[in-house]
């Protein structure tokens, strides 16, 4: 039963680590031929990661002026997905705890209560699942995206050989990365549920 207890925590880590992330980069560029140099550069973003929404400034070296350039990507209807699978799922977890601390004896008296808690548990594994993979697929994506080499041939300036550019600041992704472990615990957990309401006569 240490499903009841854990599943509602990491189906909070879950979607807590992909909807409240806020990643930052940082770009110097260093114009040869033009003063002042060491001009940074800074990009926010964050979820739901509409990466393609995101823009910065970045000088011209021949110029006195500055060009908008905006991030690729659309990233948000996997990682959206994610965290709304994540929050049911809490819900429902915290549910099913109360009836199997408080309500057990009413939960096992006839087979429609574990019958009704084992199609929604699959139901939650399979979304679980699908949705994990999504995501999974998009955090590659937004990290290759948001990769400090790529952003930086982004950059016009960058692109001239007599200009140096350098990343001063690179994204954190272990809070990304968490929420893919806590996936797989959460399915782990899920297991363990599936085998306990079987062995109620289902």
């Amino acid at each position: 039963m240490c499903m009841v207890i854990f599943a509602p925590i990491f189906a909070i880590c879950a979607f807590a680590t992909c909807g409240g992330y806020h990643g930052y980069l940082q770009v110097k560029v260093d114009c040869s031929a033009r003063r002042p140099n060491n001009l940074s550069i800074n990009i926010e973003f964050g979820y739901p990661f509409r990466l393609q929404q995101i823009h910065f400034k970045a000088p011209l070296c021949d110029a006195s002026r500055e060009e908008v350039i905006f991030l690729n990507g659309d990233f948000s209807a996997a990682a959206q997905f994610f965290v709304t699978v994540g929050v049911l799922a809490f819900l429902y977890s915290f549910f099913a705890t109360i009836v199997y601390v408080f309500y057990q004896n009413k939960y096992l008296k006839n087979n429609r209560g574990p019958l009704v808690d084992f199609l929604v548990t699959v139901t939650f594994s399979l979304m679980w699942l699908l949705s994990s993979c999504c995501w999974a697929k998009s955090l590659t994506d937004i990290k290759a995206a948001t990769n400090p080499t790529e952003v930086l041939l982004l950059i016009a300036s960058c692109r001239e050989k007599e200009n140096r550019c350098a990343t001063t600041q690179e994204p954190f992704w272990s809070r990304l990365n968490t929420s893919t472990v806590d996936y797989c615990s959460e399915i782990e957990n899920t297991k363990e549920l599936l085998i306990f309401v079987s062995s109620h006569n289902l």
